[in-house]
């Protein structure tokens, strides 16, 4: 859910971003190897789509520290080189996925899902409970067969409070998954999202608030 793109072509890594956040994906962007190196320090990402000739520090150097660190982000490595012994040296390194520049942006999407499912919280197609039934392939939901019209965020954080199962998720928690590393955590940004949720989510009520810890179904 929570993506990094590491990519010194700006205008090409704000194009990927801004797809990957209709596609549902909270996405922060990074221009160099130690500006990389420093997000994934700081937050717990699903997938680093990750260029593989970034300046200072080279994308090569950044999969490496990430794998020594016994993280567990995926790591999908772009390059303009396509050759079959870039991609084989590219995997050696620890990448779990490649793909060669240019390429098209429905099969880079494809492939951060396919990621995603392979992390260490894998998600399964479809997540049933409490009347709510979520598709996260087709991004679709209903509650007791009745379609929810959930905007990219919503529908997020309502997967968050499934996987849960009945658990209690922080508020930090959902601005972690959910939001990129803009979201200013005194906005009541998740407050804000989440009665709208429950609006959407209808009677009876679903998501209780736990006072002081957080929120749950």
């Amino acid at each position: 859910m929570r993506v990094l793109v590491a990519e010194d072509e700006e205008i090409l890594a704000e194009l990927v971003a801004t797809g990957l956040r209709r596609a549902g994906f909270a996405v922060d962007t990074v221009y160099s190897g130690d500006a990389a190196q420093a997000y994934l320090g700081l937050h717990d990402y699903d997938v680093v789509v990750l260029d593989r000739d970034l300046p200072r520090v080279h994308g090569d150097d950044v999969a490496r520290g990430l794998v020594a660190s016994g993280s567990r982000t995926r790591i999908l490595m772009l390059t303009a080189a396509g050759s079959m012994e870039d991609r084989v040296s590219g995997l050696d390194l620890g990448a779990d996925d490649y793909l060669g520049k240019p390429f098209e942006f429905p099969e880079l999407v494809s492939r951060v899902r396919a990621l995603r499912r392979r992390s260490a919280r894998p998600v399964p197609p479809q997540l049933v409970r409490y009347g709510i039934r979520l598709d996260t392939v087709r991004r679709t939901a209903t509650r007791d067969g009745r379609e929810l019209d959930l905007s990219p965020k919503e529908f997020t954080v309502l997967q968050l409070l499934l996987e849960a199962d009945g658990g209690t998720v922080s508020a930090e928690e959902l601005l972690e998954r959910a939001w990129d590393a803009n979201a200013d955590p005194f906005t009541g940004a998740v407050r804000v999202c989440m009665s709208k949720l429950r609006g959407k989510l209808g009677e009876p009520a679903l998501i209780r608030t736990v006072q002081g810890v957080g929120y749950a179904l």
